[in-house]
């Protein structure tokens, strides 16, 4: 299972997010700012968030009785499918994510989504943070929840042009609920846990898939290949997966990002590339010594 020879031509988030302008309360249009408020009542006041990449209009709006996450798109944008599937998954997975009070799918141009409002902080995953207990804790309880019928993702199909056997993408088929996007912004953390957000790619597959994709970002964050295989161990998926199914995904996984950073060589783009490939050698041919460093 080498690590070249990659028919690479898809697309996963994570792999090619760019940062966009934010929109303000102030300048949303007054109909855009109606349709709000119907939901929750005359606004108080509106912070818009500073983290994050994806979205446009990313606020918390404030009421006299509450406070309400506001996300939004355009809806020309090429990324509002994900505020349609955040919509179709968030009843599955309340245990372990904010709950979506409404959906306004177009109104002057934009999609919009109302969400409660979680006070916290995202997530720290540098090694010894005390936020590892809590990640792992909302991945097993995200692990109990069982896939939904509908119609998302399939990981055998999203990996599908990294692995060179088509025999080896059954070992990414499965029936776990996965989120597969454990960017540290993807993680809120409170005093009692960690809610998981920012739904834009929910799958159906293996379930060891979700700890492998948070290992990616812990050695991101500063752990060797070792140090975050052994945080994730806590997880159930993680030790119940053969050890050839991990190696196709980090290989797959290697690949995938090589072409991210080929094509637009970002510097956190290539930091990634050189991370996911240090986990695939790590898993090919033993341990390493050193995290992968950015630049």
């Amino acid at each position: 299972m080498a690590l070249s020879n990659a028919r690479v031509h898809y697309h996963i988030a994570g792999g090619t997010k760019t940062s966009m302008d934010r929109t303000d309360w102030a300048e949303l249009s007054e109909p855009v700012r109606h349709a709000i408020t119907a939901y929750t009542g005359p606004v108080l006041s509106a912070e818009t968030a500073s983290d994050g990449l994806n979205s446009a209009i990313a606020m918390s709006v404030r009421t006299s009785t509450n406070t309400i996450f506001v996300k939004g798109l355009r809806t020309d944008h090429p990324g509002v499918v994900t505020q349609h599937r955040e919509a179709m998954i968030n009843p599955y997975v309340l245990s372990v994510s904010p709950r979506l009070r409404w959906h306004i799918d177009d109104v002057d141009g934009w999609n919009l989504l109302g969400f409660d409002y979680i006070p916290g902080r995202h997530a720290d995953y540098r090694p010894g943070s005390p936020d590892l207990p809590k990640v792992i804790a909302a991945m097993r309880r995200l692990g109990q929840i069982p896939c939904p019928d509908l119609p998302i993702k399939q990981a055998e199909k999203r990996w599908a042009d990294y692995v060179d056997d088509s025999m080896d993408l059954e070992c990414l088929r499965g029936d776990a609920l996965l989120h597969t996007d454990y960017n540290p912004l993807n993680i809120l953390i409170y005093d009692r846990g960690a809610h998981i957000i920012d739904w834009a790619w929910p799958t159906r597959g293996a379930a060891f898939i979700d700890p492998a994709c948070l290992i990616l970002r812990l050695i991101a964050a500063g752990h060797t290949p070792t140090q975050a295989e052994t945080s994730v161990a806590q997880a159930p998926a993680w030790n119940q997966a053969s050890k050839r199914a991990i190696d196709i995904f980090a290989v797959a996984n290697s690949r995938l990002w090589r072409q991210i950073a080929t094509n637009d060589p970002h510097p956190w783009k290539t930091h990634m590339a050189a991370v996911v490939d240090q986990w695939a050698q790590h898993r090919l041919y033993g341990p390493a010594l050193q995290p992968a460093r950015a630049g």
